[in-house]
C-alpha cells in the first residue's frame, strides 16, 4: 500500500497532511527517511512519525464531511454515493454508520467495525446526534418546551424522546437527539409550526466533525476518537 495511506489509516491524519509531514522529513520507514508520499510499505513495516512507531489497524475508522446532494449508499442510479467521495482503496469493506437524508450534510462515519457501528446504530444504544438546524422562524419558547419534553410526530404512536435545545442565532439552533425515525428533525420541526431550511450534522456521540474539513473530505480517527464512540454509548 502507499505510505501515505498507511499513516493516515493509522494516524487520524487526512492524506493532505501526511504528504506535508512526509515531505517535511517527519517520516521513516525500516530507518530511513521517507520522501514520497506513494513509497509502497507493508502492513508488517516498521513506520514512523516524529520518533513514534506508527500502527496498522485492521479495522477502519472515518469521518467524512457529506455534502448536499450525495446519498448514504453504496450504489445509486441517480446521484454520487458518499462511497464514491472516498480513495479506490479506502472502499473495500466500510460500511455507513448512521446515514443522512439527500440534502442534510455533515458528520458521516464509515468502518469496517461491525460491532463499533452497532453502538451508533442500534435504538437500544441512545447514541446523541447533534444538527445544526437552520428554522424558517425563530424557535418559541414554547416550541422549544415541547421538543425537550417530547413532541408526537405526525403518524407515530409515541412521543419522540427528549431533545436538547441549543439556541445559536435568532433562526438557528442545535438540535441533539437519540433517536433515528425517519426524517425526524425536519417532522419535529414540523410539529412545533416550523419548518427547516438546512441541517447539518455536528456530532455523533462524542465524536465532533472535524472544522478542518471541508464539504467531501475525509479523515481518519484518531484512537482517542474511536474510544469515545465505546466509551459514551451504553450497549
Amino acid at each position: 500500500m502507499r505510505l501515505d495511506y498507511f499513516i493516515s489509516h493509522s494516524a487520524g491524519l487526512s492524506r493532505k497532511q501526511v504528504k506535508i509531514l512526509i515531505g517535511k522529513g517527519h517520516v521513516s520507514v525500516e530507518g530511513f527517511a521517507a520522501v514520497k508520499a506513494n513509497t509502497q510499505v507493508a502492513d508488517h513495516d516498521k513506520v514512523w512519525l516524529d520518533g513514534r512507531l506508527v500502527q496498522f489497524s485492521n479495522d477502519r475508522y472515518i469521518m467524512l464531511n457529506k455534502p448536499p446532494g450525495v446519498v448514504c449508499s453504496t450504489d445509486d442510479p441517480d446521484h454520487p454515493t458518499v462511497m464514491k467521495l472516498l480513495a479506490a482503496e479506502e472502499q473495500h469493506r466500510l460500511h455507513i454508520a448512521g446515514r443522512l437524508d439527500l440534502d442534510t450534510t455533515g458528520l458521516i462515519l464509515l468502518t469496517t467495525d461491525g460491532q463499533w457501528s452497532h453502538q451508533i446504530t442500534s435504538p437500544n444504544s441512545d447514541c446523541p446526534k447533534c444538527y445544526r438546524v437552520t428554522l424558517e422562524h425563530a424557535l418559541t419558547d414554547e416550541a422549544r418546551k415541547t421538543l425537550e419534553e417530547g413532541v408526537l410526530l405526525r403518524g407515530e404512536p409515541e412521543k419522540t424522546r427528549p431533545a436538547v435545545v441549543e439556541i445559536i442565532a435568532k433562526d438557528v439552533i442545535h438540535l441533539t437527539i437519540t433517536q433515528g425515525k425517519y426524517h425526524q428533525v425536519k417532522r419535529m420541526m414540523a410539529a412545533v409550526e416550523n419548518r427547516v431550511l438546512a441541517l447539518h450534522r455536528v456530532s455523533v456521540g462524542a465524536v465532533q466533525l472535524d472544522a478542518s474539513l471541508a464539504p467531501g473530505e475525509y479523515r481518519l480517527l484518531s484512537e482517542s476518537e474511536v474510544a469515545l464512540i465505546g466509551g459514551n454509548i451504553a450497549s
